[in-house]
C-alpha cells in the first residue's frame, strides 16, 4: 500500500531553492514526490503547494523512484507513459493523493488506433493506483479504445485499485471484427522480450461495451502475471481472458500468455446476449476464459450470472490450452454452463493436461440448454477432474460431452446431485447419454469413488454454499496434494480432517 502522508517542509524548501527562476524540469530529483492538480500549472514546481496541471507533464519528467500524487478532480486528458523506473531506485508511481479520487475522463477525446487513455509503451517499473478511468468511447469501426493499455515489452508493472468504466466501442458491427474495446489490456507484442511480472489487483471494471474483445485481457508474450482481487461485472463480453496464438507476438514461440495466477476475483453479469457483434441472444461470454494460454492457476474466484463460469479452451486448430489448474472456485447460475473445456467445434484446438479440482458448481446451465455443469467439448486430453460438487439445474444434466475425441481424462471423487433425482440425472460422455448414476459409471468407467447425493449446502437461497456438518462431501475427496492447493475458497487450510472435502470449501 502506498504511503500518502509525507514530511514536506524540507523538501519544499530545497525544491524552492533549487528552482529559483529556472524551468522546473531542470531540478527534478530522483525519488522525489510530485503533485498534479486540476488547478495547477505545468510551470509550477510540482509540489503540494504548487502542483502541476497535467498528467502528461508529470509523465514526461518523472524519473525512477518518483511518486506522482494526483489530487481529486476531473482530468480530460490522455496519459502516455514511456519512461521506466528501475529495480535499484524504484518504480515511477502515479497514485491518488490521500483519499481523493482523480478522474481521467475521455469525454470528447479521439481514439487513435488501438489506444489506452492510460497507455504504457515498453515501460518497466511503473505503478498506476487509485484512479477512476471513464468515458473513453468511439463510434468508429477499426479503432479500439482501452481504459489502461500496456503493450510492447517491459516488466514489474502494477495496476491497482482503479475503477474503469464506460469504455465503449459502439460502431455498427461488421461481423466479429472492427468493433472492439478493453477495460484493461496487456499485449506482449515483442519477442523474445516479454511483458513480465505484471500485477493487476483490486480494480473494478464495469459498464464496458467491448464488441468481440474482453474486459481484462493478457495476450501474446506475457510471462508471469497476477490478476487478483478484481471485481468485473455488467459488461457485454468476456470478463478475464488469457490468450495465446493470436499473432500478438512477432515470434510464434512466444505467443502465449503464461505463468499466471488468477485469484480472488469476483466476476458476474457478463453476457454477450445483447452484444451486436454476436448473433442476437448469443450466450458465449465467459466470466474467466483461457484461450490458448498455458501454465497458470485459476483459484478462489467467484463466477456467477455470466454466460459461462470458467472456460479453458483453444479457438485455434492444432493449438492447445495446457497445464491450467482450476481449483477452489465457486461457480453458480451461469446461463450456458459452469466449466467448459476443449474446442467449441472440430475446427478448433484442444485442452490438454489441465486440472479441475475442488470447485463447487451449482445450477449452471440455467437456460436449460443441456450443456450441464461441466461441458466437455472437442479434443480433451489427459485432464484431471476431481473433488468437484456439481448440482444440476432443471435440465438434470451434469456432464455433457458430445465429441468422441476425448482421451486420457480422469474423472473421479466428485459429488453429483440433480433436482430430478438419480432416476433423471443425465451424463453424456463421448457422445453417449447415460441416465442414472450407476449406468453412467458402468458405461464410462468414470467416477469409481464418486457419489450421487445432496451436498447439504448451508443456505442456497442466500448463495451460501458452505457445507453443513452432515454433508457427505466432508472428507470424501482425493487428497492429491500436488493439485488441490493449500487453501480453500475462504483461505482455510485445504486439508483439515481425515481427507480433503469435495467442493470449494473446507
Amino acid at each position: 500500500m502506498l504511503k500518502f502522508g509525507m514530511v514536506i517542509g524540507l523538501s519544499i524548501a530545497l525544491l524552492g531553492a533549487s528552482f529559483g527562476d529556472a524551468a522546473p524540469t531542470k531540478a527534478l530529483a530522483e525519488g522525489a514526490e510530485y503533485y498534479v492538480s486540476p488547478s495547477g500549472s505545468d510551470s509550477n514546481a510540482g509540489t503540494l503547494a504548487s502542483p502541476w496541471k497535467t498528467l502528461q507533464h508529470a509523465a514526461d519528467v518523472a524519473t525512477p523512484g518518483s511518486k506522482v500524487y494526483v489530487r481529486g478532480g476531473v482530468y480530460n486528458q490522455k496519459l502516455k507513459i514511456t519512461r521506466s523506473g528501475s529495480a535499484a531506485q524504484g518504480a515511477i508511481t502515479f497514485s491518488n493523493y490521500a483519499s481523493e479520487v482523480p478522474v481521467i475522463d475521455g469525454t470528447g477525446l479521439t481514439v487513435s488506433g488501438s489506444e489506452g487513455i492510460v497507455d504504457l509503451t515498453d515501460a518497466s517499473y511503473v505503478t498506476i493506483n487509485g484512479f477512476e478511468i471513464r468515458n473513453y468511447t468511439t463510434t468508429k469501426s477499426g479503432v479500439m479504445p482501452m481504459g489502461i493499455y500496456v503493450h510492447g515489452a517491459g516488466s514489474n508493472i502494477t495496476l491497482s485499485n482503479n475503477k474503469v468504466h464506460d469504455i465503449k466501442n459502439t460502431a455498427t458491427p461488421k461481423g466479429m471484427s472492427g468493433r472492439d474495446a478493453h477495460g484493461i489490456a496487456v499485449y506482449g507484442t515483442k519477442a523474445p522480450d516479454s511483458i513480465k511480472n505484471i500485477t493487476i489487483d483490486g480494480n473494478e471494471l464495469y459498464n464496458l461495451v467491448l464488441g468481440s474483445s474482453e474486459s481484462l485481457v493478457v495476450n501474446g508474450n506475457v510471462d508471469t502475471f497476477n490478476i487478483t482481487n478484481n471485481v468485473i461485472h455488467d459488461n457485454d463480453n468476456i470478463g478475464i481472458d488469457v490468450i495465446g496464438f493470436e499473432g500478438k507476438s512477432p515470434n510464434a514461440a512466444y505467443d502465449q500468455a503464461r505463468n499466471g495466477l488468477i485469484k480472488g476475483n469476483k466476476v458476474y453479469n457478463i453476457t454477450s446476449s445483447k452484444n451486436p457483434s454476436y448473433e442476437k441472444g448469443s450466450t458465449e461470454a465467459g466470466g474467466i476464459y483461457v484461450d490458448g494460454g498455458k501454465d497458470s492457476i485459476i483459484e478462489q474466484n467467484y463466477s456467477y450470472n455470466n454466460d459461462i463460469g470458467i472456460e479453458i479452451a483453444s479457438e485455434h486448430a492444432g493449438k492447445s490450452t495446457s497445464n491450467i489448474t482450476v481449483r477452489s472456485n465457486l461457480i453458480y447460475k451461469n446461463s450456458l454452463t459452469g466449466i467448459a473445456m476443449g474446442g467449441y467445434d472440430t475446427e478448433r484446438g484442444s485442452t490438454v493436461n489441465c486440472k479441475i479440482v475442488n470447485n463447487t458448481l451449482y445450477k449452471n446451465d440455467s437456460l436449460g440448454g443441456g450443456n450441464g455443469q461441466l461441458y466437455v467439448q472437442y479434443d480433451t486430453q489427459n485432464n484431471v477432474i476431481k473433488n468437484n460438487i456439481m448440482v444440476a439445474d432443471s435440465s438434470d444434466v451434469l456432464i455433457y460431452n458430445e465429441y468422441t475425441k476425448n482421451t486420457g481424462n480422469i474423472v473421479d471423487y466428485n459429488l453429483y446431485f440433480a433436482p430430478g433425482g438419480n432416476a433423471n440425472a443425465s451424463w453424456t460422455w463421448k457422445s453417449k447419454e447415460y441416465t442414472g448414476f450407476s449406468a453412467y459409471k458402468t458405461g464410462t468407467g468414470n467416477d469409481a469413488h464418486s457419489m450421487f447425493a445432496d451436498p447439504k449446502f448451508v443456505n442456497v437461497s442466500l448463495n451460501d454454499y458452505h457445507l453443513q456438518s452432515t454433508s457427505p462431501a466432508i472428507d470424501a475427496g482425493s487428497t492429491d496434494t500436488a493439485i488441490i492447493g493449500e487453501y480453500d475458497l475462504d483461505g482455510n487450510a485445504r486439508v483439515q480432517g481425515a481427507a480433503v472435502n469435495i467442493g470449494a470449501y473446507e
